[in-house]
């Protein structure tokens, strides 16, 4: 299966060591984003909880510091809903170095180009709003889902994540209507592999790294259904 293919041959990319560089300062911005926005949180609490409330027993007690603190426990929940925008929003930054690793290794003899840097981070900042409000709207009807609520953040989030990934491969070869329309003539592959994607990030400590595994992933996916027959050892 050209889905399977293309997501098996991102994974052994990962450890070549010039896309090993890549994930190493992925993992990093990541780590550090989601450390800034926890510190954020755990200072705003803070500032914005000083007063006291007296408690049977334990008397008064400070709420700031007893609900910063408990924000921490946010964390691993944050980590789950905003992988996916963050991951949108990394593939501005990091699918250009990717894809040259990838092709550079792989399809030496159909190397690409990059199209405009802030042009592609700004097509990426939609898609990131787009997969950050699924998230919102996947924990909201929780209750009213209940079992159906994965398959609405799964679906809807590959959905998006294979959209913006595979565009950007695309656009590398073609222009912008071509690459739309090549993604609209293989809707589910396309599909199928942002869900896994979307599944891969919300697995724990390895979701750092899935940004770049799906830069990978799709730059695969591209060369397999264009038809490359050049790909290289």
């Amino acid at each position: 299966m050209i889905v399977t293919r293309a997501l098996l041959l991102a994974w052994t990319d990962l450890l070549r060591p010039r896309v090993l560089s890549i994930v190493l300062t992925g993992i990093a911005l990541t780590i550090g984003l989601f450390v800034a926005l926890q510190l954020g949180i755990f200072w705003a609490i803070r500032a914005l909880f000083s007063g006291s409330i007296h408690l049977p027993l334990l008397g008064d007690v400070v709420i700031g510091p007893l609900l910063s603190w408990g924000s921490l426990m946010l964390f691993p929940v944050m980590g789950f809903f905003l992988m996916a925008p963050v991951a949108a929003a990394f593939s501005g930054l990091f699918a250009g170095q990717v894809a040259d690793e990838v092709e550079a290794l792989h399809y030496p003899q159909r190397r690409g180009e990059d199209p405009d840097f802030w042009e592609g981070l700004l097509e990426a900042l939609p898609v990131m709003g787009a997969v950050l409000l699924v998230g919102l709207v996947s924990l909201m009807l929780t209750p009213f889902l209940g079992p159906f609520a994965p398959a609405l953040f799964y679906g809807a989030n590959g959905w998006l994540l294979g959209r913006e990934f595979f565009q950007m491969a695309a656009r590398r070869h073609l222009d912008e209507d071509a690459a739309s329309a090549l993604r609209r003539a293989r809707p589910l592959s396309v599909t199928l592999l942002g869900v896994m994607i979307a599944f891969a990030l919300t697995v724990p400590i390895a979701n750092i790294a899935v940004p770049v595994l799906a830069a990978a992933g799709f730059t695969h996916l591209f060369h397999l259904l264009s038809g490359s027959v050049d790909r290289a050892a």
